[in-house]
């Protein structure tokens, strides 16, 4: 139990004292930088897909009409 105990107290020190947080500053330019980058991502795969849905789209129309 003791080990118990020292350990919640040490993760609290740590937390308290050790820890650097953010400032709100950059806590919204840490936040506005990873929407950007979500939102890049998203694009970048909502374009493969569209390329390839295309794609194989008319690979396989080729194929039908034979």
């Amino acid at each position: 139990m003791n080990k118990i105990r020292n350990y919640f107290r040490e993760s609290y020190h740590e937390l308290v004292y050790k820890v650097s947080w953010p400032t709100w500053q950059e806590l919204q330019s840490s936040t506005m930088i990873v929407l950007i980058a979500t939102i890049f991502v998203t694009g970048l795969v909502w374009g493969m897909d569209a390329a390839s849905n295309f794609v194989l789209t008319h690979y396989y129309q080729i194929f039908k009409a034979k």
